[in-house]
């Protein structure tokens, strides 16, 4: 089946729940620290659980030729972490969603030489060369006693379309 626009999230979420690839895995159930890895945010998100969402913010079809033209799609990956610690101590899930980021990190820039995502992308976050990574401020957070969150951003650039 060729891609299109329309699949963009669900193929970036089948790259994060890849794993035994040599790259750390993010779902709990294969030793990642994610119980919650989907493409799209639901409806109503689960409580007291390590999640990440796959949203695309942005979809840009750039035309760099008279029949050429190349869809580029911003993705962000909404992290969702519970504040529980055993020690009950707050550094604690920061510095777990610290090392789940860090995950992140590593599954994104993918393997050296090789930015498509497993073929499912021309490049991902090559152009512009960047990802980002926002937390949103823990002190309010936990006034709240709400779950910490962050958010990684980056493009992805797809195959070319003729038309």
């Amino acid at each position: 089946m060729a891609k299109t626009t329309a699949d963009t999230v669900d193929r970036e979420t089948q790259w994060l729940t890849t794993f035994g690839d040599g790259l750390p895995a993010l779902q709990r159930s294969q030793g990642g620290p994610f119980d919650i890895v989907q493409a799209y945010w639901r409806r109503t998100p689960a409580g007291r659980t390590t999640q990440l969402y796959v949203i695309r913010k942005h979809l840009l079809e750039e035309r760099f030729a008279n029949v050429r033209r190349m869809p580029r799609y911003h993705f962000e990956l909404r992290i969702v972490w519970p504040q529980s610690s055993a020690t009950g101590a707050a550094e604690d899930p920061q510095r777990a969603l610290d090392a789940a980021v860090d995950l992140v990190l590593q599954r994104v820039g993918g393997f050296v030489g090789d930015k498509s995502h497993g073929g499912q992308f021309r490049s991902v976050a090559e152009h512009p060369p960047e990802v980002n990574v926002d937390f949103a401020d823990p002190v309010r957070s936990m006034d709240a006693r709400a779950d910490l969150e962050a958010t990684v951003l980056y493009w992805a650039d797809d195959t070319e379309i003729t038309g």
